[in-house]
């Protein structure tokens, strides 16, 4: 039976980003995957839903080629081939600049599924291994319901959607979360006839109703859109899928289900550790040592805990975990976690940043709300993007930054701003203090600070620093 310091299960973004730090301190490892190398982000997710979306914003653009005096766009041709071919091209090179680290650790590689015998004992291939630490990177896949099952072969994941050699005339979105939401629209942009459908108005995670409404009204502008759920019928007689929303039913040729991921921890025998698991079948985890209740040698970072699936906060969380088993104490580490942060690349961007509204809400937090509209704003009328709305959360006994929601143009941008600004722990006032060019969108950003300032009652505030003033620490 082999023995090793750390086990690490799951050569993902947290697998990897652990590895980095364990090896650091040990080559006693072991990293053991049984499925495609290259983590889910440059596989399947982050970066290959970017490429298609910057085609199909690029394609949609000619949209507005008239208006500036540019004539010709509406006879631009696409070639949906083509335009699989280049994401797929593109989706190749980050998988292999993933990889292209490999050499320095492949030696540690096990090739094969691993199942718990016990907390600190793993079979795998027919073999027992054990670890004094263990590290579960397992990531997740995405949720296909069982009702659906027989239509599977109508029925596109997000694991498979960049497999399609030729994209379909029509096509159902189930689910209008952030992926859903993204490629719901390029796909639209791209020719494809889409109807989406979800449960609810919560886009691309906003929490705020005001927010949420506008946001719905707007993509329903663009493109055909149900807020009621869906239920797939059947097959046409042509071999078209039914689908329902709202009583009215559409024959599609795919439908890309996008309702959600679900942890790999079924994968490993869990069960098997004797822990109480809750109805996703995961276990108590500390998400600020990524270490589980109970079993304070096994780690459970990235996309398989379900906390905050993105490729940066499973990076952080491998850091964690990775320092966590690397030592020789008997006592965890316990790290502060970022400013949450999420981005959804439809266009306008969607982003959520630090408490969101809903969070603040449930905690009873006394703030008021900063406000700004982009349509009508000045970078926002240039770009001919006059379509945007953000909320600024600020405390109102201290005058604190505690989160944002928004949908405008350059969200991606303006959510990293607010992310830095909260994480300094600024009030509103001292981020009024900040430089602002102009004409920028940031603009409209210091416009909702200047609204969240008026409510506190000191719109007075001088926002330029004097001689003697001390600088933000």
């Amino acid at each position: 039976m082999r023995t090793f310091d750390v086990v690490i299960i799951g050569a993902g973004t947290a697998g990897l980003t652990a590895r980095r730090e364990v090896a650091k301190q040990t080559q006693s490892y072991a990293i053991i995957d049984d499925g495609p190398l290259g983590t889910t982000c440059a596989r399947v997710g982050c970066m290959p839903s970017k490429v298609l979306i910057q085609v199909a914003n690029d394609y949609d653009r000619r949209r507005k080629f008239s208006t500036e005096g540019i004539h010709g766009g509406d006879s631009l041709l696409i070639n949906h081939e083509q335009v699989m071919e280049h994401v797929r091209s593109l989706r190749d090179r980050f998988v292999r600049g993933v990889k292209s680290g490999m050499d320095e650790w492949e030696s540690h590689l096990i090739r094969g599924q691993a199942k718990f015998v016990d907390s600190n004992t793993l079979e795998v291939n027919g073999e027992k291994i054990k670890a004094n630490k263990i590290i579960l990177g397992l990531g997740s896949r995405p949720i296909l319901p069982k009702p659906w099952l027989p239509w599977r072969d109508h029925i596109v994941t997000t694991d498979d959607f960049f497999e399609l050699d030729e994209l379909p005339k029509k096509m159902a979105v189930i689910g209008l979360g952030v992926i859903g939401l993204e490629l719901g629209q390029a796909l639209h942009r791209l020719g494809v006839e889409v109807v989406g459908v979800t449960t609810n108005k919560s886009m691309g995670g906003l929490t705020d109703p005001v927010l949420q409404n506008y946001a719905a009204n707007k993509f329903s502008e663009e493109m055909n859109l149900h807020f009621n759920g869906a239920k797939l019928l059947g097959l046409t007689t042509d071999g078209q899928l039914q689908v329902e929303a709202d009583d009215t039913i559409y024959n599609v040729d795919k439908a890309l289900v996008a309702v959600g991921r679900r942890s790999n921890i079924d994968r490993v025998a869990i069960e098997n550790l004797g822990l109480n698991l809750d109805e996703q079948g995961l276990p108590e985890i500390n998400k600020n040592t990524m270490e589980i209740s109970g079993a304070p040698h096994i780690f459970v970072p990235g996309d398989v805990n379900g906390e905050r699936p993105l490729l940066h906060e499973a990076a952080d969380e491998g850091v964690i975990a990775g320092l966590n088993a690397a030592t020789v104490s008997t006592e965890n580490e316990c790290f502060k976690r970022r400013v949450p942060l999420g981005i959804t690349f439809s266009d306008p961007n969607i982003a959520t940043i630090g408490r969101r509204y809903i969070e603040l809400q449930k905690e009873n937090v006394d703030f008021v709300t900063g406000t700004v509209s982009f349509e009508g704003q000045g970078r926002s009328i240039v770009k001919l993007k006059e379509i945007g709305l953000l909320h600024v959360y600020v405390g109102k006994h201290d005058g604190k930054l505690l989160g944002a929601e928004l949908f405008g143009p350059d969200g991606e941008h303006l959510a990293h701003l607010l992310a830095w600004a909260i994480s300094m722990d600024l009030t509103v006032h001292q981020t009024l203090r900040m430089p602002f060019y102009h004409p920028v969108v940031e603009e409209g950003l210091r416009t909702a600070l200047r609204n969240a300032a008026k409510q506190l009652g000191s719109e007075g505030h001088n926002e330029l620093f004097r001689c003697g003033d001390a600088p933000i620490r």
